[in-house]
């Protein structure tokens, strides 16, 4: 089968979790290449750094991803993202793979596809990080896959996987345990007759703002604002009175046009009547 079959500018599918069909009929439509143009192929983009060569690569070897990613639908984690993620495993292969090694790019591509689905299930599958060095890494999945099997485990098999990845005994029940707890939400469920309501950590934080002594602190400084404010405006004159009342305290607010044919003066002379009056109120409330 001739590479040329599979267009030289044929962009990667779009992988969305809304139209994942869609998405698996495209890349079945991509045509399989030879052993032997493969090697081309290859050889072209490690001679000669060809773009379209890596292109075609990838895209022939799409469908391997999708059946790896999978593989890992048990973790609750969107299959689109999984195959975003393999997708980007391939493209490192294919930049690493050699041809001279005899061995199909997918073979050697299976440890790229999977190192990277590993680190986004790593990254998303808890809020908390429950697995950070490769050995811990390692058990994870392990453990993952085993507990699936034996539900929990006897001494004899915790020794026996801590013999296999040459860890601890303590750290394979450390990691056991990891797994066997959950999530919590901060806040408390929008359903308050919710039976898990209680369990949210922030039932147990104590509610500052409902302290009794900030509560009449702030009373008390709210009404002392207030008298100094109508203290302040006493002191200036009707008209300038009249204009703050209007433009600023009155439900249903005046312009600056409608105060000047009240007055008979320009809109700007009101203006300037309403900031020399809003800075005497400032300078009266900070003598008092």
């Amino acid at each position: 089968m001739s590479t040329a079959l599979i267009p030289a500018k044929t962009a990667l599918p779009v992988v969305t979790s809304n139209d994942l069909d869609s998405y698996f009929r495209d890349i079945n439509n991509i045509p399989m290449i030879t052993a032997e143009e493969e090697r081309q192929l290859s050889d072209r983009l490690q001679q000669h750094g060809d773009l379209e060569a890596a292109q075609k690569l990838v895209l022939s070897n799409l469908r391997f991803v999708v059946r790896i990613a999978r593989g890992y639908s048990g973790y609750g984690l969107p299959l689109a993202d999984l195959i975003q993620e393999g997708n980007i495993g391939l493209m490192k292969a294919v930049k690493r793979f050699d041809s001279s090694h005899n061995v199909r790019l997918v073979s050697f591509a299976v440890h790229w596809i999977r190192a990277e689905i590993h680190e986004f299930v790593i990254r998303n599958w808890r809020i908390v990080k429950i697995a950070t060095t490769k050995p811990q890494r390692k058990l994870f999945f392990k453990l993952r896959s085993s507990k699936k099997r034996l539900g929990w485990f006897n001494q004899d098999e915790v020794q026996d996987i801590a013999a296999t990845l040459g860890v601890k005994p303590e750290t394979v029940m450390e990691m056991e345990a990891r797994l066997n707890n959950y999530d919590v939400a901060f806040d408390a469920p929008d359903n308050q007759d919710s039976e898990d309501s209680h369990l949210s950590p922030s039932t147990y934080l104590a509610n500052q703002s409902m302290d009794p002594a900030n509560d009449a602190e702030s009373a008390d400084w709210e009404q002392n604002q207030l008298q100094q404010l109508t203290e302040s405006l006493t002191t200036l004159d009707e008209r300038s009175q009249d204009i703050l009342q209007q433009r600023w305290l009155n439900d249903d607010k005046a312009t600056l046009q409608d105060l000047a044919k009240k007055y008979q003066i320009s809109a700007e002379r009101i203006r300037q009547l309403e900031a020399n009056a809003l800075k005497k109120l400032r300078n009266g409330m900070l003598e008092a």
